[in-house]
């Protein structure tokens, strides 16, 4: 992985650069020359205008004088004028003088004295006819004449207020193009030293990138294998730094999932060993006491009598477990619907106190209500709202003594059900609620373990909070909540 990446980094890093290059370079070179002809073309611009002014000047100066034959023309040999022409073109080797018909007043050394009209390159005329047209052209036309890359500009020489002459002031630009073409090579040497520290640096980023994917990739592999509790260890604050915590708390859950897996599976085992155990000792005695009545073992009427109540009585226990076995699976498949309808949660818990009343009536145990004035509106389930306070109230009544009192409070968004029992140890109150759990008491003798696990899963259906608060000795109390 790590040389893929490297790979993948340098390749983008040389695209990236190759095309910076290329793209810098030609800009560079548009530029650079366009800046450099535009300031050559500025500075030939003002010498050609300085020329041009001191040749207006001395015209001037000679038709004053007198010393140019009725003022016309602008000869070689035209008095003080002709002889400042022939100096300029000892002092200023690129300069041109030329009339309007293109006849050279003065041209610089690199001419000779016999050039003539058609050895002019094609645009000199256009080139001087916009310069007595008052211009100041340029043009590159006389490169070929001159035998290198040359710029030519025309100035107009004016006499008084019209143009007798054409100034032109040649410069070589071969340089520009070296220069340019130096700037460029300098910028591909550049370039390549840039690529070869981006293959550095794309084998250093491959190596920080590469390493804490290469922990997540075996974080990944142990987890498929099944090792929940494989962690990627990074801690970063970047995308790779989210992707690793994103990991290791995807770790977290697998391995929850897993011990909640080995836990359910446990209590599926305990809840088969609890029913299995339930069940037997009730199908036991009847097959005892059917086998002692079918061999003609007993045979006194009085003692038949107290097989056949004993046997009703089992056959009732076990009916009841039955039942509380279908309630509970019932409860716990999410698929079993719950009636859920507009009540009155005061007539629901009424119905269960009526007949909570009724067991509480052999034990001479008061039943307290603290009712609100007010009818509390509930959206549920009527009969299974009914089966869950009945059961709490049950076990109240069960574990409370002779003569004592139960206190039933209703308001708004709570239910509390509170008895003067003996309390429940602190170690079993987070057991209470689980199946087949039952204290081991005179009392609960009869008892399924199976009431307080189907009140919480009818509570949890709907959308109640139960829980209990006892110390012992001092009874205990329910709070349904929602």
């Amino acid at each position: 992985m790590k040389n893929k990446i490297a790979l993948k980094l340098f390749a983008y890093f040389a695209i990236a650069l190759l095309a910076f290059a290329l793209i810098s370079g030609m800009l560079f070179k548009t530029l650079f020359t366009r800046q450099v002809i535009e300031t050559k073309k500025a500075e030939m611009l003002e010498r050609a205008t300085f020329l041009a002014q001191t040749l207006s000047t001395a015209l001037s100066e000679s038709s004053t004088s007198g010393k140019m034959s009725g003022g016309q023309g602008m000869g070689s040999g035209m008095g003080g004028y002709g002889s400042f022409v022939r100096t300029l073109s000892l002092t200023e080797q690129d300069v041109w003088v030329l009339d309007e018909n293109l006849l050279f007043l003065t041209s610089g050394h690199r001419m000779d004295q016999t050039l003539q009209y058609d050895d002019l390159p094609p645009d000199a005329e256009t080139l001087v006819q916009e310069v007595f047209a008052k211009q100041t052209p340029f043009s590159e036309g006389f490169s070929d004449l001159l035998g290198t890359p040359t710029l030519t500009v025309g100035v107009p020489i004016y006499q008084g207020q019209a143009v007798s002459g054409a100034l032109l002031l040649h410069d070589a630009v071969s340089g520009i193009e070296a220069a340019a073409s130096q700037g460029v090579q300098v910028l591909v040497y550049s370039g390549a030293a840039a690529l070869l520290v981006s293959g550095l640096l794309a084998v250093f980023l491959s190596f920080v990138f590469a390493k804490p994917i290469n922990r997540m990739k075996d974080t990944a592999h142990r987890l498929t294998s099944g090792d929940y509790s494989a962690k990627t260890g990074i801690v970063q604050k970047d995308e790779i730094g989210k992707l690793a915590h994103a990991m290791d708390g995807l770790s977290d859950r697998l391995l929850q999932a897993q011990l909640d897996t080995v836990w359910q599976e446990q209590l599926r085992r305990n809840f088969l060993a609890s029913v299995s155990h339930e069940l037997r000792t009730p199908v036991t005695v009847l097959r005892g006491s059917l086998e002692a009545l079918c061999d003609g073992i007993v045979t006194d009427p009085e003692n038949v009598k107290e097989y056949h109540c004993q046997m009703l009585k089992e056959t009732v226990s076990l009916q009841r477990l039955v039942n509380d076995l279908l309630d509970l699976s019932r409860l716990q498949n999410v698929d079993f619907p719950i009636e859920r309808s507009p009540l009155i949660l005061n007539e629901a818990l009424s119905d269960a106190l009526y007949s909570a009343s009724q067991i509480a009536r052999h034990k001479e145990i008061h039943i307290l209500k603290e009712f609100p004035n007010e009818a509390l509106s509930f959206i549920g389930d009527y009969g299974r709202l009914r089966q869950m306070f009945l059961i709490v109230l049950d076990n109240a009544v069960k574990f409370s003594p002779n003569g004592s009192t139960i206190t039933v409070s209703l308001v708004r968004g709570c239910v509390t059900v509170r008895d003067e029992g003996p309390g429940i140890a602190p170690e079993e109150l987070d057991l209470i609620f689980d199946r087949f759990h039952k204290t081991s008491t005179e009392a609960n003798h009869g008892g399924s373990g199976l009431g307080l696990a189907i009140a919480k899963q009818i509570a949890q259906r709907q959308g109640i909070r139960i829980s209990v608060q006892s110390e012992p000795g001092h009874g205990a109390t329910f709070r349904f909540e929602w």
